[in-house]
Formats: C-alpha cells, structure tokens, sequence
C-alpha cells in the first residue's frame, strides 16, 4: 500500500461511517442513553399517526440498526426490517441497506429512520430505496436537522460519536433529491425541540419543548419528517406520423380498338 492509499484509508477511518456491526451497536445504545430515548419517542409520536393512516402489503423500515422499530404499530401486515450484519441469535435477515434484497417496485411504505444520515454514499441508498418502493408507495424519512439547536451543537463536537457522526442532511438539499427522483413531498413536520443535553432534570421536560415547539410551528427542531409519494410516471404511447400519399392523376388505358359511332 503506498502513502496516498495509508492517507486515505487512515482519512476514511477518521471522518467516514465505521462498520456496519460496529455502527449498529453504537447507533443501538445511543437510543438506550437517556438522551437518545427521548429522541426516539419523539419520534415515535410523529411517526405513528403518519403510518396508522397508510395501507398496503408490505411496509420496510431501512435504518442502521433493527433494534428498535418505528413500524412495530402499524396497520400493514408484512413488516420488513434487516439487520446490517450477522450476529449470533439475531431474529432478522441480514442484508445491506444500500442493496436491498427486494424486487423493483414491490413495496408499499418505506421509513428511512436515519438511514441518510449513518451511511456512506446517502444518494445511492435513497435510489435504492426508491427502486423498490411501488410508483404512489409513499416513504416516511426521518433524519437530523442541521439548522437547529442540535445542528449547531454538532459543530463544537468531536464526530466521531453519535448523533455526531451524522451527516445531517439539509432541508434543501434533500428536497432537491427527492424531486430527482420523482418523489412528491406530501408533508413535512418538525420535532426535537429540546437541547441535545444528557441532564436528567431537562430531559424530563421534552414534552413541553415538544408542544411548544410544534404549538409555534418551529422548523428548527433537532429532527425532521418528510412523507413523499412516488409519482407514477404515464405512459405516452408513440403515435407514428404517417407521411400523406400524394393523389395521382387518373390515367385511363388507350383503347387498342377505338369504334365510333355514326348517327
């Protein structure tokens, strides 16, 4: 290995994702930490008036870890989880999230709970993702606000912790994905307005931020939503453009035996 490969080997160790067991775990006692449980029942509460209202077949849930689900309530019989690396005793299938063991447009709900922020490449997991959702499936995506208290927290802490680590997508810049991909925005929400602090004492009063923040309609929440829809795209079928045949004159055959008539 020469000193370029070391450099960016070593660069990739330090600012990239860790593995995929490895992020698991982490992602998986971060939302045990008090700090982190309160952000996923908030989460939660957004989620499940989302998902209790949306039918279907089969629902997937993509995240990091399969740990803990947000679709555990909903409506929707065949429920779809995979575990991001084998490990003794594990009760669900294994498979990476940025290539999904399903077939094209064969599911009806997806939540990416956090899926773009823990992963290395976030366009090509949101392509794979919209690859096998149906066209009018309908996506949930849950992910770190970087305008917010939270956003700003991150900037004077060391990244290798989670949320930390977490790419923590912009508003904009997802928005302008998901128009490339054909994925309507239906609705949009905001929610974790609290302090990424771990004091007992404020951590108890999440749910009052939380009225308060969604009684003022604040966008500046540590966390935000989006539901989009896959747009079915019609089918114009091609009419072909037939050129008009030009109109011939006439021409009569000459009369080998011409008989005129006297009167």
């Amino acid at each position: 290995m020469n000193i370029l490969s070391k450099h960016a080997t070593r660069r990739r160790l330090i600012h990239g994702m860790p593995d995929s067991n490895v992020l698991a775990g982490m992602i998986s006692r971060w939302f045990e930490s008090p700090l982190g449980a309160a952000v996923l029942e908030t989460e939660r509460q957004i989620a499940t008036p989302i998902l209790d209202r949306l039918f279907g077949y089969h629902i997937l849930q993509i995240g990091c870890t399969e740990d803990h689900s947000l679709i555990a309530d909903s409506p929707i019989g065949h429920k779809i989880i995979f575990a991001p690396a084998y490990r003794k005793g594990i009760r669900f299938p294994v498979a990476s999230i940025e290539e999904l063991p399903l077939a094209s447009d064969s599911i009806d709900v997806i939540v990416l709970h956090h899926a773009l922020d823990f992963t290395e490449d976030s366009h090509k997991l949101l392509r794979e993702a919209t690859r096998v959702l149906r066209p009018g499936g309908q996506m949930l995506i849950i992910g770190f606000n970087p305008v917010s208290t939270w956003g700003i927290w991150r900037l004077f802490h060391r990244r290798v912790h989670i949320p930390w680590r977490g790419r923590f997508i912009s508003r904009n810049r997802l928005e302008d994905w998901l128009n490339l991909l054909s994925l309507q925005v239906d609705h949009s929400d905001s929610a974790v307005h609290f302090l990424p602090v771990r004091i007992g004492r404020l951590l108890q009063n999440t749910q009052r931020w939380e009225r308060l923040g969604q009684r003022l309609h604040s966008p500046l929440g540590g966390v935000y939503s989006f539901l989009c829809v896959k747009q079915e795209i019609p089918v114009t079928p091609i009419v072909p453009r037939w050129r008009p045949l030009r109109a011939h004159p006439a021409v009569l055959p000459a009369a080998k035996n011409v008989r005129a008539r006297i009167h």
